[in-house]
């Protein structure tokens, strides 16, 4: 069954986004700008202190490739050296949304969830897929730093409270052959996750459909599809 395509600015009044905005010192000339985190709730249900979104198990949990154009509307000053990495304490801020994110809003609607969390391969916050590739491989291999993901060996406290069991996963990174390195990461993290959804791309086994494909009609069919497997 067809359902209808909700407007931006119908979810902007429904839902409220939450981020935790950050910059990481790899090297002394060296910073790169990162979001460890969204929380998604509807408008009605969110906390008077932001801190709790936290801590409250969510409806489900999305994967996506990394954070995008998402921005703070707030003004944020988290810095942190690559060494205490292990150490990043969450400060969750109001966030402007992204069309990526309103269409998790409208599987959120459809399925009569209030509050998700959406975690990335990658915290980098960088919109142009190709610059970011070459962005994680340069910190990967130029400065031995792999902590960028919350999948990271490194971030295993911080992962086990955003990903608690019993929550479903849905796994929606996208395509691309350079995520390899980091899809194997974060699958070898999921091992306990129960709930595991995702548009799998015909012929792969790793590869999930991102919720923004370019044309209407496509983004139109991955929430439909989407909807249709978290309901089922």
């Amino acid at each position: 069954m067809m359902i209808e395509f909700i407007r931006a600015d119908e979810l902007k009044s429904k839902f409220d986004v939450f981020g935790h905005f950050y910059s990481v010192q790899v090297a002394p000339k060296k910073v790169v700008e990162c979001r460890s985190v969204l929380e998604i709730v509807e408008s009605v249900h969110a906390p008077q202190k932001t801190a709790v979104l936290s801590i409250r198990k969510p409806d489900a949990v999305f994967i996506m490739m990394n954070p995008g154009s998402s921005r703070p509307l707030a003004e944020v000053d988290n810095g942190i050296h690559a060494e205490a990495i292990h150490d990043l304490t969450i400060s969750l801020v109001p966030t402007k949304p992204d069309t990526t994110q309103y269409q998790v809003m409208r599987v959120m609607h459809y399925c009569e969830w209030r509050h998700v969390r959406v975690l990335n391969l990658s915290d980098l916050r960088c919109p142009k897929s190709g610059v970011f590739f070459k962005q994680f491989k340069g910190l990967e291999e130029e400065h031995l730093f792999d902590a960028h993901s919350v999948f990271s060996d490194r971030r295993t406290d911080e992962l086990a409270l955003k990903l608690t069991g019993g929550i479903p996963v849905i796994r929606a990174w996208g395509v691309s052959p350079h995520l390899d390195p980091l899809i194997d990461r974060c699958i070898s993290k999921l091992t306990k996750a129960k709930v595991v959804r995702g548009l799998l791309k015909e012929g792969t086994t790793n590869k999930f459909l991102h919720p923004l494909p370019s044309l209407q009609s496509q983004q139109v069919d991955w929430v439909n599809r989407m909807v249709e497997q978290c309901r089922g």
